[in-house]
């Protein structure tokens, strides 16, 4: 008699299923070979938008990122450009993001799509997305990649320049004279705008193309009176502080004296003096107890300075990151930090993130440390792991209860609070023992050791596989047992389309990570405000 087989039925479970297995039709496969949700178009354009696609991930080649993410841009335009063109605006004007690129690359596709009134819109926000020449060089360089000079492109930018305050943009053109392969020259003879005849601005761009010396354009006679052969410090310190020179309009000799940065410091935007710290330090002007040092410091915790600036938190951390190893990571320039700059930054990092009014509720924040978030972070030189870290400490200043865990394959305490110091957040990330990916973790290790959680909070790139179980099966566990309807965010650190939040659950959500407004957004979700 033939011997009976094992039912093949009692092997499908919906309550708890390997994620290596589809446990609902709505799943994709990520680049791990788990099984997740595939994010909202929507959602992926905040995510390349802040995120970018620089170095790629643990999994993807950046080449492979930024196409598929160009391809979700398109996508958003296709289906709603107003609101596409929206959130590439908000995000930029709003300082959310920690580098523009992505931002001019978004706008360089929508200025060349094939509606016509989707590019005539696209264009029209080239004023306030492009605040800069750098921004407008790199527009520009990327636009060219997608379609010709034509007369709504010139006409927009000939626009860029002709509704600018002169004197602004004057100093904005001497300040900002080439990036990115192009200069105001380059430019300027492409539009083609046509200012007043002799007027302020005639005479900057005819200066700017080599048709005129400037003169009479105050910026400009400043700039040329500071190259002039011979210039003496004490005459550029006076030229500094009468005409607001900026360390680009100085020459490269005069930016090793510590007289020049110490006029500078009180003048110059918030973004360059965090990325200069090293080399005030290096020269003599940023000394212990100094006026200068008293200087920094009253800027970097000047909270409406730090709004009006625009810094993101991801450039105040590197530069944290970098002024207290006590050298760059390239080149030979080495210093002694100052203790009271060091403290300054800390609070400069909480203080660049919207105001977070807090949610009151039990938080448990399990971030990702598993080989994936090895993988750099927007472009940069610290990982998603340590990033993550980062933003951990905001949510701990912010929540009274709150607990920071770390997991891989299993869960692991980490010594993080919100009073956690951002060097030694990082260098407790950076000793982790990654190993494999389970997302699960946080709520499985609340049920089993009957942790009373409203929020769950998970900082990872969804690149989970490892787990006997579906995140969203653990969750549903442990709001079953528990008797907490607990809610649960996502902060996808990657841009990529997969995301752990069930799209089908209102407790949860997917936020991105590094976004200066997160903080405010999961604080907001968890207390019901959102």
């Amino acid at each position: 008699m033939a011997r009976n087989s094992p039912d093949p039925y009692r092997n499908l479970s919906t309550r708890s299923t390997p994620q290596t297995k589809r446990a609902r039709a709505d799943e994709v496969k990520n680049n791990a070979g788990g099984f997740v949700f595939t994010l909202d178009p929507f959602a992926q354009l905040r995510r390349f938008l802040v995120l970018g696609s620089v170095g790629g991930t643990f999994y993807v080649r950046e080449d492979k990122l930024t196409a598929d993410n160009a391809l979700v841009v398109t996508a958003c335009l296709n289906k709603d450009a107003d609101q596409t063109l929206a959130v590439i605006r908000d995000i930029s004007v709003e300082g959310r993001a920690p580098k523009q690129q992505p931002t001019m690359l978004a706008l360089a596709l929508a200025a060349s799509h094939p509606d016509t009134t989707v590019r005539t819109k696209a264009l029209a926000l080239l004023p306030e997305v492009c605040r800069t020449g750098t921004m407008l060089f790199t527009f520009v360089s990327y636009v060219e990649q997608f379609r010709g000079w034509g007369r709504g492109l010139r006409s927009a930018i000939a626009n860029w320049y002709l509704t600018q305050e002169p004197d602004r943009l004057a100093y904005g053109m001497v300040k900002y004279q080439s990036r990115e392969g192009w200069s105001h020259r380059d430019v300027l003879r492409l539009a083609k705008p046509r200012p007043e005849r002799e007027s302020t601005m005639d005479q900057t761009f005819a200066w700017a193309t080599g048709k005129g010396d400037g003169s009479g354009v105050l910026i400009i006679d400043a700039f040329k009176r500071a190259h002039q052969p011979g210039t003496s410090i004490k005459v550029l310190v006076k030229l500094i502080e009468d005409f607001n020179l900026s360390w680009e309009m100085l020459p490269s000799e005069a930016l090793a004296k510590p007289e020049i940065w110490s006029a500078l410091v009180p003048r110059m935007g918030l973004g360059a003096l965090v990325r200069n710290l090293g080399r005030m330090s290096s020269n003599g002007a940023l000394k212990p107890m100094s006026d200068t040092e008293a200087t920094i410091v009253k800027r970097l915790l000047d909270a409406d300075d730090i709004r009006r600036s625009r810094i993101h938190p991801m450039a105040v951390l590197l530069a944290e990151r970098t002024y207290v190893a006590g050298k760059g990571f390239k080149g030979s320039l080495s210093w002694a930090p100052s203790t009271k700059v060091v403290e300054a930054l800390q609070r400069t990092f909480k203080l660049a993130f919207r105001n977070v009014e807090s949610a009151g509720k039990r938080t448990l924040v399990g971030l990702d440390v598993s080989g994936s978030m090895s993988s750099p972070i927007a472009g940069t030189n610290l990982s998603c792991a340590e990033a993550g870290a980062a933003m951990s400490i905001i949510t701990a200043a912010t929540e009274p209860a709150c607990q920071i865990m770390g997991f891989a394959d299993n869960f692991r305490s980490l010594p993080i609070t919100g009073s956690t110091d951002l060097s030694s957040a990082l260098n407790i990330t950076r000793r982790m023992n990654f190993g494999t990916t389970d997302c699960s973790q946080p709520m499985r290790w609340a049920l089993q050791h009957e942790v009373d959680v409203d929020t769950f909070l998970v900082i990872t790139d969804n690149e989970t596989w490892a787990g006997g179980e579906h995140h969203y099966q653990a969750l549903r566990k442990y709001r079953e047992r528990s008797g907490h309807d607990a809610k649960l965010v996502v902060m996808g650190m990657t841009a990529t389309n997969f995301t752990i939040a069930d799209p089908s659950d209102a407790g949860m959500l997917d936020v991105v990570g590094f976004d200066a407004a997160t903080p405010a957004i999961v604080a907001d979700f968890s207390a019901g405000r959102l």
